[in-house]
């Protein structure tokens, strides 16, 4: 699997649809706010990154609305047709 660093922290990536990853732009869209989730996803819209937190569905804190085992329904119904779109996964060293 594909690895990356955004500021400071270490990802996984587990899907790309359409070369979606920037990480200059990730860098600076990745706020404190993303540290409590196991994974980020990013969708693609008029020019412009949109991300989301997911947790593991096993996480204590997982809800419906942020359970990764939904992100399908999520990418087909609350992102744009054909969208360019990744997920990465939190790595704890």
């Amino acid at each position: 699997m594909k690895k990356i660093t955004i500021n400071d922290k270490k990802y996984e990536v587990i899907e790309e649809v359409g070369e979606a990853i920037d990480k200059e732009l990730l860098a600076e869209k990745i706020t404190d706010y993303f540290d409590d989730f196991d994974y980020i996803v990013g969708d693609w819209a008029y020019g412009k990154v949109r991300l989301k937190g997911f947790y593991d569905t096993k996480n204590k804190k997982c809800s419906k609305i942020n359970d990764i085992a939904n992100l399908k329904n999520y990418i087909e119904n609350d992102c744009a047709y054909g969208c360019k779109w990744f997920q990465i996964k939190k790595i704890n060293d």
